[in-house]
């Protein structure tokens, strides 16, 4: 047995009964990270494949899809023992993904080729490879699951995908270098960020048109170095939390208004985030500082940091029963 599994055994076997948990990748370690959100520490640390940073749960929470970038596979880990099951095809360099409401199809972008990947995980078959723009990364589904997103990099766009005929209906421009996208809860809304562009796009879901543009201004950091990443819409959806890279802060933002109305200091390169179970607090992945900041979000301040990996990239909440 590794020294790894080893100690990540022990940990388990000491964790608290019934804590809830924050799952976290560690892009240089080749690792996810296991963090109790009852003691804010880490509980288990298990082994991937190369790279890996977009993570997502089933939605009985019984696996763990993992991109492990580098190993050109998105991956399927038992969250009970941490170990990985299988590989499921997934085109080059995937980095991040979506499941579909339907638990069984997974929208996944490859950075290197261009496209968005459609898998069935039941069958572990590649149902469809659309050509979309230039570096895609983003990727998010509709409530309802009709359409699908993915963003595009180089090309500056978010591409819009009919999930019943897998094909392009529409294809809107983006600030620079588009990141994440987001439908809001009632699916009438879908919000891109633009990580040097610095800002983020509120679309009209009927029309495809856009709708608002969000801008941020950090007091004390140059505005390069203000590059919203991911962003979180709280359980209500009255407001979204909003990552904001090398700024090392994230943001508050009124989503009924697209006011700013805070900005919170965590770590260093804060990338992505996940709310616990009653969206009382918030995790986020900082690459550079190797962290992850848990933030009371009525308070709106930063409580602690917990130690990760190294480059802490993606997160998801899982509930234990």
């Amino acid at each position: 047995m590794k020294p790894a599994f080893f100690l990540a055994a022990l940990l388990v076997a000491a964790a608290p009964a019934h804590a809830d948990e924050i799952w976290v990748t560690n892009e240089k370690d080749d690792t996810v990270s296991v963090i109790s959100t009852d003691t804010l520490e880490v509980i288990a640390t298990y082994e991937t494949g190369e790279r890996p940073r977009g993570v997502t749960f089933s939605k009985d929470y019984s696996r763990l899809y993992i991109c492990a970038s580098d190993s050109d596979a998105v991956q399927v880990m038992d969250p009970e023992t941490g170990k990985i099951l299988h590989d499921l095809p997934s085109g080059e360099d995937p980095e991040q993904f979506v499941l579909h409401p339907d638990d069984r199809h997974l929208y996944i972008a490859n950075e290197d080729d261009a496209i968005t990947t459609v898998v069935d995980v039941e069958t572990r078959k590649v149902v469809a490879q659309i050509s979309v723009g230039i570096e895609p990364e983003g990727m998010a589904v509709s409530p309802d699951g009709k359409i699908a997103i993915t963003t595009s990099e180089t090309t500056n766009m978010a591409h819009w995908i009919d999930t019943e005929t897998l094909e392009l209906f529409a294809n809107t421009l983006v600030d620079s270098r588009p990141r994440h996208a987001e439908f809001t809860a009632d699916g009438a809304e879908m919000w891109v960020s633009s990580e040097i562009g610095g800002t983020l796009t509120i679309f009209d879901v009927a029309t495809q048109k856009e709708k608002a543009k969000i801008t941020f201004a950090v007091k004390g950091v140059h505005p390069d170095r203000v590059q919203p990443v991911g962003f979180e819409f709280t359980q209500n959806g009255d407001h979204v939390f909003v990552a904001l890279g090398p700024s090392n802060h994230i943001a508050v933002v009124n989503a009924r208004t697209y006011e700013v109305e805070k900005y919170i200091l965590v770590g260093r390169r804060v990338w992505h985030m996940a709310f616990n179970a009653d969206g009382s607090r918030l995790f986020t992945t900082n690459g550079v500082s190797g962290d992850v900041t848990v933030v009371d979000v009525a308070k709106r301040k930063a409580l602690k940091s917990i130690k990760v990996g190294r480059y802490p990239w993606g997160a998801a909440f899982r509930p234990t029963p």
